[in-house]
């Protein structure tokens, strides 16, 4: 639950319960698009491996298994730990996801 999501019962500050009111929905509109912007990051996958990085394979071999898959790649970045291939495959674009221990492919999500 957020910080002042609940109006306290019988506080007033400066005689004004409208400075009151304005504080706590400023608080909870804080709150809600915090929510928000977690929720955002959420659509990510994010463990494909417990290898030490300096075991992964490179990153250019994901991006060669999405093109031998069919995908133009658009770009790919670590996301966790995994790779995070960007492709376009039939006109639409896909996010997949590699572990750098194997390079086997971990999760796709159609954008």
């Amino acid at each position: 639950m957020c910080p002042g999501a609940m109006a306290p019962s019988g506080i007033i500050v400066n005689g004004g319960e409208i400075r009151v009111r304005i504080i706590l929905s400023a608080a909870l509109a804080a709150c809600v698009l915090g929510l928000a912007g977690s929720a955002a990051l959420a659509d990510g996958y994010k463990d494909c491996t417990k290898l030490d990085k300096a075991s992964w394979k490179p990153a250019s071999d994901a991006e060669a298994k999405a093109k031998a898959a069919g995908y133009e790649v658009r770009r790919s970045k670590i996301e966790g730990s995994c790779y995070e291939v960007y492709g376009v495959k039939e006109g639409k674009l896909y996010e997949l996801f590699y572990s750098p221990e194997d390079l086997s492919l971990k999760h796709t999500i159609a954008k």
